[in-house]
């Protein structure tokens, strides 16, 4: 069977990202079931002959209009998709979809009749603001890591930033490939358009990755492994420092001057 990623190598190369991701998700554990969600703009990899292709499914409506993601096209993660499956074969557990030019409506191209997440209105709403803002992140990345979920449970952390300067001080690298630190969205219905207004004020307040209290994060990049990347490094973090208090002490964590160094050695954030 032949498929839209077939002879156009670029695309192809994005929706391989995908797959590896969403082996990483399932192999850590962030991944349970079908949990977790992944939206990439490929708008940049699509030809005249895919613009050309006929739809393989009605107009779909988004529920909301999104006036920035006229012509755009996405790949998504399936509704009721699970990450091990995505990760072993992307084009049966996902689908390419294309924004109608009434920003309200999408319909799916490629390659199956695979509806979407459950949370593509949520998705989309953070890329029509990206797009908005003059933003070349283009990959949206929702998972459960286990020790930051965790640690969303004691509200202690869950003042802005608290979380954030705990994470950094762990370990240099986390300062340094994290340098925006942690967003804080207080628990609200998943898939709710409260959530996706909470996630968006938060990027907006220069954060790359959002804590979704008691439920997981969501994070932007310019792709689907530099958004896995970040959410890596602030979840080791988290260990480090349950691994501290499992063995009965609270780790020291880096001094204000010895984070402040970093940033200012590494010009972050950047």
């Amino acid at each position: 069977m032949s498929s839209i990623l077939d002879n156009r190598p670029a695309l192809a190369q994005e929706v391989e990202k995908v797959a590896e991701v969403a082996g990483y998700l399932w192999q850590k554990g962030w991944a349970e079931r079908n949990g977790g969600n992944i939206t990439v703009n490929i708008t940049e990899h699509i030809d005249d002959a895919i613009r050309a292709m006929p739809a393989i499914t009605s107009p779909i409506a988004i529920g909301t209009t999104l006036p920035n993601l006229k012509g755009c096209y996405f790949f998504c993660k399936g509704t009721n998709k699970r990450m091990r499956d995505l990760a072993r074969r992307p084009m049966e557990n996902g689908s390419i979809i294309r924004i109608l030019d009434d920003c309200s409506n999408y319909e799916i191209i490629a390659d199956s009749p695979v509806m979407p997440t459950s949370e593509l209105p949520s998705h989309l709403a953070v890329h029509n603001y990206l797009i908005g803002k003059g933003s070349a992140y283009k990959a949206s990345l929702h998972t459960h890591p286990i020790e930051l979920v965790a640690m969303s449970h004691n509200p202690a952390y869950l003042e802005k930033d608290v979380l954030t300067k705990l994470l950094w001080s762990m370990i240099p690298e986390t300062k340094a490939f994290a340098p925006r630190g942690l967003g804080i969205v207080p628990y609200m219905l998943p898939s709710s358009k409260e959530l996706a207004d909470e996630t968006i004020k938060a990027i907006d307040d220069n954060y790359d990755v959002v804590m979704w209290e008691k439920h997981g994060v969501f994070a932007v990049e310019n792709d689907i492994i530099s958004a896995f990347d970040q959410v890596d490094v602030l979840n080791k973090s988290a260990n480090i420092y349950m691994c501290g208090r499992s063995m009965g002490f609270v780790p020291d964590g880096m001094s204000e001057e010895q984070m402040t160094e970093i940033s200012t050695v590494f010009k972050l954030p950047k």
